[in-house]
Order: structure tokens, then C-alpha cells, then sequence
């Protein structure tokens, strides 16, 4: 699995985790090294941004792993 591919992987459990409810979309290619990623429970959509690097640095930096953490918890919380 590439870096990329994990880095997705662990985007996803980290929505898991916080409720397994709320469906996520990862577009397959960047737009100006940013993803538009939505985020959909029932009736309500969010769209987040997140960095291409931080999206594959996810798995291994714990300080990015905490701020897309916190920034899908806020997202969730707002659907």
C-alpha cells in the first residue's frame, strides 16, 4: 500500500471513530495539492479542505493527526 493509500485509510477510521454514521467522499486527485473532502450524515453535507502532505503524513505525525482530527470533530459536530 502507498502512502497515499494509507493516509486514506487512516482518514477514514479516524471518521469511523467519531461516528460511524457519517458517510466521507475523497475525491481521487488533488486540486491545487488540496482535497475537497465531504462529509454527509442523513439529510446534511459539510465539505472540509485538507492538504495533500497531511492527508499522507496522517498515519505517521501525531501533530497532524491531531489537527485533521480536530477539524473532522468540528465538521461531524456541525451536521
Amino acid at each position: 500500500m502507498d502512502e497515499w493509500e494509507e493516509g486514506k485509510q487512516k482518514l477514514l477510521q479516524v471518521v469511523q471513530g467519531i461516528d460511524q454514521a457519517v458517510q466521507i467522499v475523497i475525491p481521487t486527485k488533488p486540486t491545487n495539492s488540496m482535497f475537497l473532502i465531504s462529509l454527509t450524515k442523513g439529510p446534511n453535507r459539510k465539505f472540509i479542505t485538507l492538504s495533500e502532505d497531511d492527508i499522507i503524513d496522517l498515519p505517521i505525525e501525531t501533530g497532524i493527526c491531531a489537527k485533521v482530527t480536530k477539524t473532522l470533530q468540528d465538521a461531524v459536530a456541525a451536521l
